[in-house]
């Protein structure tokens, strides 16, 4: 049994020597550190925050949370939401193909125009002295679509921005005609950089009011995904991430004449077809469980780096990352973790992870990791050189070594220098418990004919100490520490730690397959 699986079947006593005051002291550390390394970081995109960390910091009130396939989604959490916008939509992906997410996206947007044009009409047929409504801005933003896409891609800051002529034969969207009729004013705009730095980060914000953080691209893959959405203070910390990186015109204030009210009733039944025609079920979802309680958040973008530093030469130390908010923070809370570190990410690959979860199990600290065997692995090789299987392994290796090397029980002589007052167990910590399991789908025989079963996890997940969670598009391995931007958000919360880990463990039941289990539970 792995230690978090543990903490929900006991009465929780192992969390009275945790300390939850920590957040100050982390944060403090945080921002010292990436100001002490600003100098080293050059050509970072974007580079706003180097000189003031604290831009980044804010808090947040957690709205929901949801697990589930990527199209179950978007079709139960962001489409819904984007057919509530009043003034502004702002979607941000890293990968854009066909698919029924793609196809659910379209339906959704078309029918918003359609009704859209009809309520404009409708209002002007009883009320002639309204005649200026304000557009619906829809800013979509995304990274890879196509080889050919990335190979022959403006290789600039300023991007590519799609002709409204390509946004339905080359991308899948409705025509100029269709949204123009609905008063909808759509810009579309990709961002990469050779050799394969693409922009990884996903987010949605509405209104400037409301925002989500999805692990799942516009595509068709079924994969075990997450989405957190938020409200707060951190929406306007994210809407300065995406001036800084997609729109660097974008007006401080939403501009414009009077917004359209929508009929919600109205809008929901024109609407329903679209919502559920591309997926049958989601995995899971927990909504509202700590609603209107603010908690603290720190926006954490990974910059987009030209140099990969790709040093294969096995005798040679690995190069460190690039220290970014993201890459700092996470080193910094795996360094100071005291009792479980928890981490579920598509790939494993960076080297400096490795290291800093042996040196936590060092220390004592349990450590339970959920990955794939086989995902991307020509990805991981182009960019890693290696595999996350063959990391994994590593690590097991590295981990029975130490564990060899202590002793199971405490020797006579140990014994005694303990009744003599000599702390044995203060000199050599115990070592910690190590877990490490391969994602698999649920067997059909156990799921409901009708739901759509992830068959990869794609879920970015990190859980420290039952009050660190960091979610986002980061993923544990090199692209993602080296070449790839991302972007992360940090909680501190132990409420949200706990409903996080309840959900992602009622979710993986049956969903999993062990590699590596510790064989004795922690004395």
């Amino acid at each position: 049994m792995d230690p978090i699986e543990t903490e929900h079947t006991s009465d929780r006593t192992e969390r009275r020597n945790i300390r939850f005051d920590s957040f100050p002291g982390f944060k403090e550390a945080w921002k010292h550190s990436l100001v002490e390394h600003a100098s080293t970081l050059h050509n970072e995109f974007p580079d706003y925050y180097l000189s003031n960390p604290e831009c980044l910091t804010s808090t947040t009130t957690v709205k929901s949370f949801r697990l589930g396939t990527g199209a179950s989604i978007f079709l139960k959490s962001l489409l819904p939401a984007i057919a509530t916008a009043k003034h502004e939509v702002i979607l941000v992906t890293c990968f854009w193909a066909q698919g029924p997410t793609l196809d659910a996206l379209r339906e959704t947007l078309e029918k918003l125009a359609e009704y859209r044009r009809e309520r404009i009409r409708s209002v002007r047929s009883t009320s002639p002295e309204v005649n200026v409504f304000s557009p619906l801005k829809i800013r979509i933003c995304f990274s890879s679509r196509s080889l050919f896409q990335k190979l022959f891609h403006p290789f600039s800051t300023d991007g590519y921005v799609y002709p409204p002529s390509t946004w339905t034969t080359r991308l899948g969207l409705p025509s100029p005609e269709v949204l123009e009729a609905g008063l909808i004013d759509l810009r579309v705009k990709s961002l990469f950089f050779l050799p394969f730095s693409v922009m990884h980060p996903k987010f949605l914000i509405i209104d400037r009011e409301r925002a989500w953080f999805p692990s799942c691209n516009v595509s068709w893959e079924a994969w075990l995904e997450g989405c957190v959405e938020v409200s707060g203070d951190v929406v306007t910390t994210m809407v300065e991430f995406y001036r800084h990186v997609w729109d660097r015109q974008l007006e401080n204030h939403l501009m414009g004449g009077r917004g359209l009210d929508y009929d919600r009733s109205r809008l929901s039944i024109l609407l329903e077809p679209s919502l559920t025609s591309a997926s049958r079920n989601h995995v899971g979802t927990l909504e509202d469980f700590i609603s209107d309680i603010e908690i603290p958040a720190i926006l954490l973008p990974s910059s987009h780096h030209r140099n990969p530093k790709f040093d294969l030469i096995p005798w040679h130390d690995h190069p460190p990352p690039p220290p970014t908010p993201l890459n700092t923070a996470v080193l910094q809370l795996l360094d100071m973790s005291e009792h479980i570190i928890y981490i579920q990410t598509p790939n494993l690959t960076s080297a400096i992870v490795i290291n800093k979860l042996l040196e936590a199990l060092k220390r004592g600290v349990n450590v339970t990791i959920v990955s794939n065997e086989r995902l991307m692995l020509l990805e991981q090789i182009v960019t890693a050189g290696t595999t996350t299987s063959r990391c994994l392994n590593s690590l097991i290796k590295r981990y029975k070594i130490l564990k060899a090397q202590r002793p199971k029980s405490m020797s006579n002589e140990s014994r005694a220098n303990s009744d003599l007052g000599v702390d044995i167990e203060a000199q050599q910590p115990q070592l910690g418990l190590l877990n490490v399991y391969y994602y698999r789908p649920a067997p059909k025989n156990e799921t409901d004919e009708t739901a759509e079963e992830p068959v990869q996890s794609h879920l970015k997940l990190t859980i420290i100490d039952y009050q660190y969670v960091i979610l986002g598009s980061g993923n544990m391995d090199r692209a993602s520490w080296f070449t790839s931007q991302e972007l992360g958000i940090l909680f501190h919360s132990e409420d949200f730690a706990t409903a996080v880990s309840t959900a992602i463990f009622k979710t993986l039941s049956g969903r999993r397959e062990s590699v590596f289990l510790s064989d004795e539970l922690k004395d």
